[in-house]
Parts: structure tokens; C-alpha cells; sequence
């Protein structure tokens, strides 16, 4: 259980009021800008009988992030559903169950793939 060490937040589920109840899932923090909210993405799959594949899917959603808890991007988390906290928010973390080393790795190699700013373009206009 999370420590009560400066857990003043109502919505916490664990020192707070809120409730949990129904659907649980575990998925990784994409998304962790937004005060107290974090998207959470897990992937899964689909059979389409057409094809006769099977087609992997995402689902996301927000969750929200109490601060004794303070789940980071790239942590993967354990949600919960609970009452309705806004208007996107219906469920909360409860638990951090530790980092998704992939998720780290792919986000880091993107960045790289991102093409620097033009320099010829730069030098051309103070010229």
C-alpha cells in the first residue's frame, strides 16, 4: 500500500474517499503532463473473422494520478475503475508495478529520428 507520508488528495484510493469498484487493467503511462491525470495505453487482440486474423488494438485511458502514488511516463500501473472524476476520468492508479524498459527505449529512439532544425535555412537569412 502507498505511504500517507503527504497524501492529501481526496480521489486517492488508498487515503482518500474514493471508492473502487468494477473493471481493472494494467497498462503503461504514456502521458503524465496533466496535473494529477495520466493516459494509460495497454494493447490487445482482436479476432476478425473476415480475415481470419487477428488484429492488435489499443485501448487508453485517462486515470487519475494521486500524488503519494506520482506514476512517471513509461511506469507500468495497475487502474482501477471508480466514479466518475471529471469528465474523462473514471478510474484511478492504484498501484505502480514498475517501468516498461520497451515503452523507454522506443520513445528515446523516436526523439532521435526526429530531424533537426534546417541550418541552411538559418544561415541563409543572417546572411
Amino acid at each position: 500500500m502507498a505511504e500517507a507520508k503527504n497524501c492529501t488528495d481526496q480521489h486517492c484510493p488508498h487515503h482518500g474517499s474514493v471508492k473502487t469498484h468494477g473493471r481493472a487493467f494494467v497498462g503503461t503511462v504514456i502521458e503524465a503532463k496533466m496535473q494529477k491525470t495520466a493516459t494509460i495505453e495497454w494493447p490487445r487482440t482482436r479476432y476478425l473473422p473476415k480475415y481470419e486474423r487477428t488484429a492488435t488494438e489499443r485501448s487508453r485511458v485517462k486515470a487519475h494520478n494521486p500524488g503519494c502514488i506520482d506514476a512517471k511516463k513509461g511506469d507500468i500501473v495497475r487502474i482501477q475503475e471508480c466514479r466518475p472524476l471529471s469528465k474523462t476520468k473514471t478510474f484511478t492508479i492504484t498501484e505502480v508495478l514498475g517501468q516498461n524498459r520497451t515503452f523507454l527505449a522506443r520513445e528515446e529512439l523516436l526523439e532521435e529520428a526526429k530531424m533537426p532544425e534546417k541550418v541552411d535555412q538559418v544561415k541563409s537569412e543572417e546572411a
